[in-house]
């Protein structure tokens, strides 16, 4: 049976791919689009059975021409959140989930989404609940409608549905998503062409850096992804992160210590990497006031509830995996 992973070229969707090929799964249908042809080298390292390009893929699996599924990974979607054309946003994040979602259903073929914590919007609250929901921008409000027609149809549904709410996710394959790559990525690479990081200045109450997320590594992404994949008889909608909100400048240093350790160089803390200009800020944009969320921190309780028991990776040892990882592909 067949296991279809939408946006598998993409960042997630990617190392889902390779997740299952790990797993000695290679009877995968990868789905994307792949107009942006630089992003196929996140699948060179993959083993698939076939590809299907976004926009033919729906009518196929709902005609059923793609044989026995044993299960759908819809990880496809625009995730530009500064993105203002709604009509796009809609189109892919909304309209065409709803399709997706309709022929598993239809197959009941157990379906498992990409969500995003950018429902809640600048609440503190980070509760799968309704009243803690209030999209800032169209493409938390495109996540946000697809989870309440889940909601509206999961108590009849009769197969498995499964909503992931990610927080901000960092980790290999994602070189090809540009300004929307994590800030990990982008902090890498600042400090090793330029020799320091630059950060949004005070915003929103919070001081320059100290904005907080919750960061969570990609590969504790498809660690869950999977889990649900081995027990179908959950369904839901569940967060994805930690549990923990850290600082962007947490963040910048941990990405500048794990260079500097890789380079046998002592670490820095707060005060010498300002001191040092290794560590600047930038004038929060304009353009972002009111959109942006200051603050992030996955309530893990029903996900905890549901079954899911692993621990997740730490900022700093996540971090420096990733560095690793980076550093290994600049010297080669």
């Amino acid at each position: 049976m067949s296991i279809i992973v939408t946006g598998a070229a993409g960042f997630i969707g990617s190392n889902l791919v390779k997740a299952l090929n790990r797993r000695g799964e290679r009877d995968i249908i990868a789905v994307d689009d792949l107009t942006d042809g630089d992003k196929c080298r996140n699948l060179a390292d993959c083993d698939i059975a076939d590809y299907f390009d976004k926009r033919e893929f729906v009518q196929r699996f709902a005609t059923h021409q793609l044989g026995d599924v044993r299960a759908v990974f819809h990880q496809g979607a625009c995730s530009s959140t500064v993105e203002s054309d709604g009509r796009l946003m809609m189109d892919n994040n909304y309209r065409y989930s709803c399709d997706v979602l309709q022929a598993c259903v239809q197959q009941t073929v157990p379906l498992l989404y990409a969500s995003s914590a950018a429902v809640y919007g600048a609440g503190r609250d980070f509760r799968e609940a309704r009243e803690c929901e209030r999209p800032l921008n169209v493409y938390a409000y495109s996540k946000f409608l697809f989870d309440q027609r889940v909601r509206q149809l999961l108590p009849r549904a009769r197969s498995q549905i499964v909503g992931l709410r990610y927080f901000n996710v960092y980790g290999p394959r994602e070189q090809h998503k540009g300004r929307m790559a994590s800030m990990v990525w982008h902090c890498f690479n600042q400090y090793r062409e330029r020799g320091h990081v630059e950060l949004f200045g005070e915003y929103g109450g919070y001081p320059a850096g100290g904005h907080e997320r919750d960061f969570v590594s990609v590969e504790d992404v498809v660690k869950v992804n999977l889990h649900w994949l081995d027990h179908p008889q959950t369904s839901g909608i569940f967060n994805l992160g930690t549990g923990q909100a850290r600082s962007f400048n947490d963040l910048a240093l941990a990405t500048i210590n794990s260079v500097r350790c890789a380079e046998d160089r002592p670490p820095l803390t707060l005060e010498t990497a300002l001191l040092d200009g290794v560590l600047r800020y930038c004038e929060f944009p304009e353009g972002l006031k009111h959109k942006y969320q200051v603050y992030t921190c996955a309530d893990l309780g029903q996900l905890r509830e549901a079954g899911y028991r692993e621990p997740m990776l730490g900022l700093e040892e996540g971090v420096q995996r990733y560095c690793a990882q980076l550093l290994g592909r600049c010297d080669r």
